[in-house]
């Protein structure tokens, strides 16, 4: 077991090292001759090198001087800053005569910078006179609130260190202003500081535009310099290169770091800092330690062949650090350590680590790492603690993640003004009483003179607002923000997640994914990318394509390349496509030479520009022209409305082959498309149809049968090609199947499952089915994560967010990365033999689940990850198999019609045992299809040894107690619509809806009790209610929704769907995503025929008696109460409104359900794991 941070250990509350110019002064009088500081030469200037003795007394002039004019303890000393050897001669000076020191970038606009000198109040102003010469003089509106405004003790506005060392500052009243000081250069001025002492003051985003000032002290400055120096063997003969923004935190670390050590500090000239030529300067001046932010480690390395042999450690801090731009450091600085270094401005340091040894130590150090590198461990006296969410008062373990606290002696003192925001943020340890530590204090004091400025021991906690969990080592690993995820068209998005699938392309070199709103306030997903130059003409040469002249276009402050990348973003959207749900696949990229950096050398995400749409348009080439002329007068009606609808789209580049998703469209813009086409061409085209013909001439060949008055075509062999497929499809069956006999399964001997789509709707609660049963195991299949820990961490947050979540379930659950769209369901050899070795059942409940994609899209999610889990019983241990199947294969006029013909005639409805073969043509959704076809497969091998069910549910509902409700689910998403039309249709079919927890018991009931060979289970609901007895609940709890005529309210639908903005989700109808469901005859569409369920009965009676004890054979249905439980939940987690009419009052559902969706964002479907 690894040994995590103690929350109640001492932390050396009162190891003060001393004041940072105190420590510096004395390394000057040690070592005067040594070089301190150097500058390289730039363009203009030489290089220039300075002692400590000229560093020192240069800093004792200026200290001397504020403390002279009047600047004492708290007094706050603004310097107009420049990367120069002034800038670490001010920062020195300030702190050594007890003021606080904070910095002014030039590079800011002025309103920004009025907003910094208003929230902090200099007492004294510093103007570097190298800032003056490259920026000018303040801009007339900070100058006037300088001279209007402020207070100043003192301006030093022309700061100059001569070649010889010899500081000047301009003349005042033609008089020398260091004059009175310069006799006492060699010496401080008689000032205290201590451990509480605020030498610095740092800026960090705030709210409504207005930074939040942070406040550091004294001791944390210091206190982590020695451990660092002994961890890192970091020492005096070290050589320090000045790389952070001169605004930024970190630049008082790259200042700092090496005065303490009495090393050397490298400062490069502007021009040295940019691509390809930084790492040059690297190899030139032979720094061994730097600090970073990954954004200026992208500038090191981007485009660059110099090597820097000499570079023994680069420390990263400021956000997060990929292992891809680790491997290019590691090959051109191959004797470079990688630290990675976790903190925040209110922690005054960086106070975590997580060291990569070099690439000549270990070339195989990023083999074991995921695609983010861990924040680590927490430094000397420093901890980083892993909080529940859920209770504050808990610890998380190895692989729980929670909420990051840091727990140090040297957190900053807080938010200068904000006292409420302090109280939120810096927070008394809660872990143990703090009078433990002040008792101690008391009795070790020696009266040390700096005591007059210490509050004495406060064991404060910072919350960082980041979530993160241990890993096996004890390391921690940041996951992201709580407040990280996006929402569109009613999808939950992590933005982190979409840029480490773009990272993962070789030609993209860096990039950043954003939220941005159009002109019409749509939300979008923007991707900026930035291209590899290299591997995108090694592209360019395989595609036997040539490159296209483009020096790009100016916005803002970035080159944005409107026409030369523009193939680039297809094979990006495509690599996305291959990794991403479809919603998370962003609409728009946007090419950029660079990615902006602000001052901090942080991406300045407000200057990535957003073009108006028609700036991003590609223009028509001579060729598109005569394309377009060629095209029919329906093709060229078409293609307008594709540039109406996808943005940046011109419609004169569309050619007759081009295909609406590849030109940017998705499933909603295809609900759009098919009403804008009614209104304009006067047809009616159903969405499968354009889903089967998704080319401008496919589609437009259809229009025009419709408008001849002919139907659309249909490609008969398209129509047989599941049949087809089943028929290739079991050849490749093994010829024999082992199975498991469930009677050696019992409570006493425990069962292990391997389920998949566990953390979809349904999934969810066969986990808690699962294991509420004893003696039992899990092993679960997740996709899309980095790793074992990741997986298991989204498991917990989605039976949290479904209120199921037990901790006695963590020690039984294990998983394992996997993906459906891949061979052998994309495990890896050694999660493969796992499942075969150690599996008793098999439960196979995750599908790829689209109403409108083809059968032969979806075949190698639902068909061929079928087949692979059969394989997998038939290795190893012997096993039963649990498919979750659906009624949808049932969706034939056949079944219909013999439901009601067995009806009339009193001998019931559908038996289990009927062979399907009704259903071998005539199904209309490629959903249906690849069920149906795994449905024979699972019943074939079934014949040929295999043991288990095929389980067939129809509409799955909201859970029988707790209200919980799937928004995706087309009943749901039916009440929703009708609450916004203000009118629900009268439609009489009966609806086979059951309660989400009914169906999960009948499922592992049927995995853990099968009749011999591979059976057929229904679920079906006692009783059915009828959907218009569904939908009358709506005006039962109140809801203004009369009935009326079908056809009426089809009208009201489609015109409440013409007046709405595609993607503004929550103003448009609940069924946009399902338009062509509701608007295609549901009188005729919803009729579903009567199931036999006699397989159902025996399965979980034989259930009752074997392992639960508790008979639910009767089966269940949903009951009015039922309906208004999931109205609750609906409600309270702002699906839709509460009801504001006459009615009876919504029943209660149990407290912290509601609350636990919003929290852990779940909810939809899900299951395709």
């Amino acid at each position: 077991m690894v040994d995590l941070p103690d929350p109640t250990i001492d932390l050396d509350w009162s190891g003060y090292v001393g004041a940072i110019h105190e420590i510096f002064h004395k390394n000057a009088q040690a070592h005067p001759d040594r070089p301190c500081v150097t500058e390289t030469k730039s363009q203009t200037t030489p290089t220039r090198t300075f002692t400590y003795r000229q560093i020192s007394e240069a800093s004792n002039t200026i200290a001397n001087h504020l403390h002279d004019a009047g600047i004492t303890n708290g007094d706050v000393v603004m310097i107009f800053a420049h990367r120069s050897v002034e800038l670490v001669c001010a920062f020195m000076g300030t702190l050594a005569a007890g003021a606080t020191v904070t910095v002014l970038d030039p590079l800011y606009p002025p309103q920004r910078q009025q907003i910094y000198l208003e929230v902090s109040q200099p007492k004294a102003l510093i103007s570097i006179g190298k800032a003056v010469d490259e920026n000018g003089p303040l801009a007339p509106v900070v100058q006037k609130y300088i001279d209007e405004e402020l207070s100043l003790k003192t301006q030093l506005p022309n700061l100059r260190l001569s070649d010889a060392g010899v500081l000047s500052s301009g003349e005042q009243d033609t008089e020398d202003l260091f004059a009175s000081v310069r006799a006492k250069a060699s010496s401080l001025p008689d000032v205290i500081v201590g451990p509480d002492s605020n030498p610095t003051l740092s800026y960090t985003s705030g709210s409504e535009g207005k930074p939040k000032a942070v406040l550091g002290r004294h001791y944390g400055l210091t206190r982590y310099f020695p451990w660092m120096a002994e961890r890192f063997h970091l020492s005096s003969e070290s050589i320090f290169a000045c790389l952070s923004g001169i605004a930024h935190d970190p630049i008082q670390r790259d200042i700092m770091t090496p005065l303490f050590l009495g090393a050397q500090l490298l400062i490069p000239a502007k021009e040295d800092i940019q691509h390809e030529k930084l790492s040059e300067w690297m190899n030139i001046w032979s720094p061994t330690v730097t600090h970073l932010t990954p954004a200026m480690g992208q500038i090191l390395v981007g485009g660059a062949t110099a090597k820097f042999p000499s570079l023994k450690h680069v420390f990263f801090v400021g956000d997060i650090l990929t292992t891809r731009d680790c491997k290019v450091l590691r090959k051109l600085g191959p004797s470079c350590a990688i630290v990675n270094m976790y903190g925040t401005t209110e922690t005054s340091r960086a106070v975590s680590y997580f060291e990569i040894p070099s690439a000549e130590a270990d070339p195989t150090a990023l083999d074991s790492l995921g695609d983010v590198v861990p924040a680590g461990w927490g430094m000397h006296n420093v901890q980083v603690l892993v909080v529940s969410r859920e209770d504050h008062n808990k610890m998380c373990g190895v692989a729980e993640v929670g909420e990051l606290y840091i727990r140090a002696a040297g957190l900053a003192e807080g938010y200068l003004g904000e006292p409420e925001k302090n109280k939120e943020k810096f927070i008394e340890n809660w872990f143990v009483d703090n009078a433990k530590w002040v008792e101690a204090d008391k009795a070790n004091a020696k009266g040390e003179s700096w005591r007059q400025y210490y509050q004495g021991p406060r064991d404060r906690l910072y919350r960082t607002g980041d979530l993160g969990q241990y890993l096996p080592s004890g390391a921690v690993q940041v996951s992201g923000r709580i407040d990280s995820q996006v929402k569109i068209r009613g999808f939950r998005i992590e933005l982190n997640e979409i840029d480490a699938n773009l990272g993962g392309s070789p030609l993209i070199r860096d990039c950043k994914t954003l939220v941005r709103r159009d002109r019409n306030e749509e939300p979008n997903l923007v991707s900026y990318i930035v291209p590899e130059i290299a591997e995108w003409k090694r592209w360019l040469e395989a595609q036997n394509q040539e490159d296209v002249e483009d020096e790009g276009v100016e916005m803002g402050s970035s080159v944005v390349y409107l026409k030369r990348f523009r193939r680039i973003q297809a094979e990006v959207r495509d690599h996305l496509k291959a990794r991403l749900p479809v919603y998370a696949v962003p609409s728009t990229y946007i090419v950029l030479q660079k990615l902006p950096l602000n001052p901090n050398g942080k991406v300045d995400t407000p200057a990535l520009p957003f073009p108006d749409t028609t700036e991003m348009m590609e223009d028509a080439s001579e060729e598109d022209l005569k394309s377009w002329e060629a095209l029919s007068e329906t093709e060229k009606t078409v293609a307008a409305q594709w540039a109406t609808l996808i943005k940046g789209l011109n419609e004169k580049t569309i050619k007759s082959e081009s295909d609406f998703f590849d030109c940017g469209g998705h499933s909603l813009l295809a609900q759009q498309l098919l009403l804008n086409i009614r209104k304009n061409l006067g047809v009616d085209i159903t969405i499968g149809v354009l889903y089967a013909n998704p080319t401008l001439s496919a589609l437009s060949s259809q229009i025009d049968r419709l408008k001849s008055g002919q139907e659309p075509t249909v490609d008969k062999a398209a129509e047989a090609v599941y049949a087809k497929s089943l028929d290739e499809l079991i050849n490749t069956l093994d010829t024999k199947y082992q199975s498991a006999d469930p009677e050696e399964l019992s409570p006493s001997a425990g069962a292990t499952f391997f389920l998949t789509g566990a953390t979809g709707f349904l999934g969810a609660y066969l986990v808690q089915d699962i294991l509420s049963r004893p003696n039992t195991k899990l092993l679960v299949h997740i996709r899309g994560v980095k790793d074992t820990s990741a997986a298991k961490e989204r498991l917990t947050r989605s039976l949290k967010g479904y209120a199921l979540w037990q901790d006695s379930w963590a020690d039984r659950i294990d998983c394992v990365l996997g993906d459906l769209s891949k061979p052998r369901l994309g495990l890896d050899d050694a999660s493969w033999k796992q499942v075969a070795e150690t599996a008793d059942v098999i439960v196979h409940n995750a599908a790829y689940v689209h109403w409108i994609a083809r059968y032969e899209q979806m075949m190698r999610s639902n068909v061929l990850s079928t087949i692979d889990a059969m394989k997998l019983c038939n290795e190893g241990k012997p096993k039963i198999l649990s498919f979750v199947s659906s009624t949808s294969t049932l969706d034939t006029e056949h079944y219909v019609n013999l439901s009601d013909k067995e009806t009339a005639t009193g001998r019931g409805a559908v038996l289990e045992e009927d062979d399907l073969q009704g259903s071998r043509l005539g199904l209309g959704t490629g959903y249906g299809q690849t069920k149906w076809v795994s449905e024979q497969l699972v019943r074939e091998a079934g014949k040929r040894g295999l043991r288990g069910a095929v389980i067939r549910p129809g509409y799955i509902l909201g859970s029988r107690h707790g209200g919980v409700s799937n928004t995706d689910d087309f009943l749901i998403r039916l009440c929703k619509g009708c609450v916004q039309l203000k009118a629900r249709p009268r439609i009489v079919n009966s609806v086979n809806a059951v309660p989400v927890d009914h169906v999960a018991h009948v499922v592992i009931a049927a995995a853990l009790n099968p009749l011999p060979g591979v059976n057929v289970v229904h679920v079906t609901a006692h009783p059915r209610l009828r959907m218009n007895e569904f939908l009358s609940t709506l005006s039962y709890y109140g809801y203004d929704v009369p009935e009326v005529d079908y056809e009426e309210w089809k009208t009201q639908l489609e015109e409440f769907v013409s007046a709405g903005a595609v993607e503004k989700d929550q103003e448009q109808s609940a069924l946009m995503p399902l338009f062509h469901m509701a608007t295609s005859d549901l009188p005729s569409t919803t009729r579903a025929p009567e199931l036999d369920d006699r397989n159902a009965v025996a399965v979980l009676k034989a259930d009752a008696e074997r392992w639960t004890g508790v008979d639910d054979s009767a089966g269940e249905g949903i009951t009015r109460e039922d309906i208004g439980r999931y109205l609750r939940f609906l409600a309270e987690t702002k699906f839709m409104p509460l009801p504001t009419g006459r009615g009876r009052e919504l029943p209660p559902i149990p407290a912290g359900v509601a609350e636990a969706q919003a929290q852990f964002g779940v909810g939809g479907r899900g299951g395709a794991a």
